[in-house]
């Protein structure tokens, strides 16, 4: 339990400094784990938690999660949401292995799933502190691709 305090902790504070003082990438990426904890404490309310089997809930979480990251590495002008897509793609390796061996132990399913997830508070407070440096080191610090759709993007992820 003290574990996913910390972790609760770490997410929060992160994703509060990403949408305070990063610029759109950081704010993208701190509204897509903030959605991903709600969502989650949601299918805990609805639907008990199981590590037996595949847990679909999750999978579909975890998927929406990967695809939503590696939809802002590709339109980022960032090198950060790339590693961050990898770590988002991780936990759906935990459910295709789980789908692969039936007998497999259910911790290491749910290690599996969670392990990753660790890593993507300090990422992103290290992204929006990296953004900061750049800020004050040249006056500006390109957010999109110029491909990207960017004039489609709430002023607030610009």
């Amino acid at each position: 339990m003290l574990r996913i305090v910390i972790f609760l902790i770490l997410l929060l504070m992160a994703s509060a400094y990403a949408l305070w003082k990063g610029g759109g990438p950081e704010r993208m990426m701190a509204t897509i784990l903030l959605g991903m904890l709600v969502v989650d404490q949601l299918v805990h309310l609805l639907i008990p938690a199981q590590f037996a089997s595949v847990d679909t809930a999750h999978l579909a979480l975890d998927l929406i999660a990967a695809l939503l990251t590696f939809m802002l590495a590709m339109t980022a002008h960032r090198f950060w949401p790339m590693v961050a897509a990898v770590l988002q793609t991780l936990p759906l390796l935990a459910h295709f292995s789980r789908l692969a061996d039936v007998g497999m132990h259910p911790i290491a399913y749910l290690t599996m799933q969670v392990a990753a997830s660790w890593l993507l508070p300090p990422l992103l407070a290290a992204a929006t502190w990296r953004h900061q440096t750049r800020l004050r080191r040249s006056g500006s610090d390109q957010s999109w691709q110029p491909s990207s759709l960017q004039s489609h993007l709430p002023r607030v992820f610009r």
